[in-house]
């Protein structure tokens, strides 16, 4: 995933070293030598994440990231603060200031690269929310700006993962009473322990005994209600490759050990505030989408709604050099579901096939009803392996468990899936729809039940 990163440090030397890094990772780098300069960039063009030095002349680091999260056009951009100091209170003074992580110089490129990886992928998801709220004539990202205005940290659900009950217990006095936290020491569980709950963080240790701790993550991750759930690691030095190998799987932070109790307050706060956001905004979006752009049956977008957001989703993607794909679905035989089963029963498939689709893509992907039993998914920030991933879980939810209708009337159903990416300047909404039912009719002539590509 590319994107565009801002490093702003007074000394060139320190902004040359740190272009380079990312330039190598094929990064597009800003870069501003003061504070004034860098809050003019971002409040000018469309930055991704703001690598920021703390000790600047006139206007340091943290004055910078006070200013970025005041303004509602800055206040969702991730913000790494570079620090020479290594004194806990200075991390704890830019977390509180609103910056999403630090990195102690000298830094470390897989420090890095891992933090700006995590925190691309969040603006990524952040991005494509708030482009849904402008699709939505901008109510939802009016309240939104509110809503975080009002969100307050305390009072937050936490689970400790840790096999170590001493340790659980000293990470639970710290965090309490502040907030509820509950400890599990049987790894196994977790699933079990997440389920019906109504957790807001989870902390997990990665010295877990017989255990691998990603698994777990992988595992809470793989639920519907906590998909988006925060998680932290709390790790030790020799963990790095593999907490590296977990923010690329989606973890959203991690501590070291031994933790510092105000630091770990102080990202725990940063990680609620987060989750809290995002469910006001979401919740935001849901409440005020008109019925016009939505399809009453299923509760997907409609027709409308997907031409005008593939329309802004594909200029973004151009003007920024972001991939893109989208697929298009279809239900295979449909129209002998109605005429063997009736219509009310084909209705019931409509619905659960929505069900089922929501349920396996990600939720940075929109997904919207075409037509009669056709439907569209767009997906940003997406190459054709992690397309064809996401068509192929699809396509296999809805092959492998009948349609139960009604008691004792299971119903088989398949879909035929057709996928194109976005690859140069010349596309338009038009040819990106027109090559993917290309696909999509490829997929039914060569024997249905298929996930077909089709390029430019």
């Amino acid at each position: 995933m590319t994107a565009r990163v801002l490093i702003v440090d007074d000394i060139p030397t320190n902004v040359r070293l740190l272009e380079v890094r990312l330039m190598a990772e094929y990064y597009e780098v800003e870069t501003a030598l003061s504070g004034p300069q860098a809050l003019s960039i971002c409040d000018s063009s469309e930055i991704d994440i703001i690598l920021l030095d703390v000790m600047m002349p006139d206007m340091d680091g943290f004055e910078v990231c006070r200013r970025l999260k005041a303004n509602p056009r800055t206040q969702h951009i991730p913000v790494v603060m570079i620090t020479a100091l290594d004194q806990p209170s200075d991390r704890v003074k830019g977390l509180e200031a609103g910056a999403d992580d630090f990195l102690t110089k000298p830094v470390d490129d897989l420090q890095l690269m891992a933090r700006v990886k995590s925190l691309v992928r969040l603006k990524s998801l952040t991005d494509e929310l708030r482009a849904r709220a402008v699709t939505g004539q901008q109510i939802a990202i009016e309240d939104s700006i509110r809503a975080m205005d009002k969100i307050n940290t305390a009072g937050g659900s936490i689970l400790i993962i840790d096999t170590d009950q001493r340790h659980a217990e000293r990470i639970q006095g710290y965090l309490t009473p502040e907030h509820d936290v509950d400890i599990l020491t049987h790894p196994a569980d977790a699933v079990l322990q997440v389920t019906g709950m109504q957790y807001e963080l989870a902390l997990v240790a990665m010295s877990l005994a017989d255990f691998d701790p990603l698994r777990v993550c992988s595992q809470i991750r793989t639920l519907e209600h906590t998909r988006n759930l925060p998680i932290i690691l709390m790790a030790d030095e020799g963990d790095r490759p593999r907490v590296v190998r977990a923010l690329d799987l989606g973890v959203n932070d991690y501590i070291s050990r031994p933790i510092e109790r105000n630091e770990l307050s102080a990202r725990v706060r940063t990680q609620i505030r987060r989750h809290r956001y995002a469910l006001e905004l979401r919740q935001s979006v849901n409440n005020t989408m008109a019925m016009a752009v939505t399809d009453d049956m299923t509760g997907l977008y409609n027709r409308r709604y997907f031409d005008r957001h593939l329309s802004v989703m594909l200029s973004k993607a151009q003007s920024q050099g972001r991939d893109m794909a989208l697929m298009i679905l279809d239900i295979d035989h449909f129209k002998a579901v109605n005429d063997t089963y009736g219509h009310d029963a084909g209705d019931l498939v409509l619905k659960e096939f929505a069900t089922r689709l929501k349920r396996n893509i990600r939720g940075i992907d929109l997904a919207c009803r075409f037509g009669g039993e056709e439907f569209v998914v767009l997906m940003p920030d997406t190459d054709m392996v992690q397309a064809e991933l996401v068509a192929e879980r699809v396509r296999q939810a809805v092959a492998e468990r009948s349609f139960e209708v009604d008691a004792g009337r299971p119903i088989s159903v398949t879909v035929s899936v057709g996928v194109t990416l976005h690859e140069s300047e010349a596309d338009t909404p038009e040819t990106l729809v027109k090559r993917a039912d290309v696909a999509l009719y490829r997929a039914k002539r060569e024997g249905r039940n298929r996930v077909v590509f089709d390029a430019a």
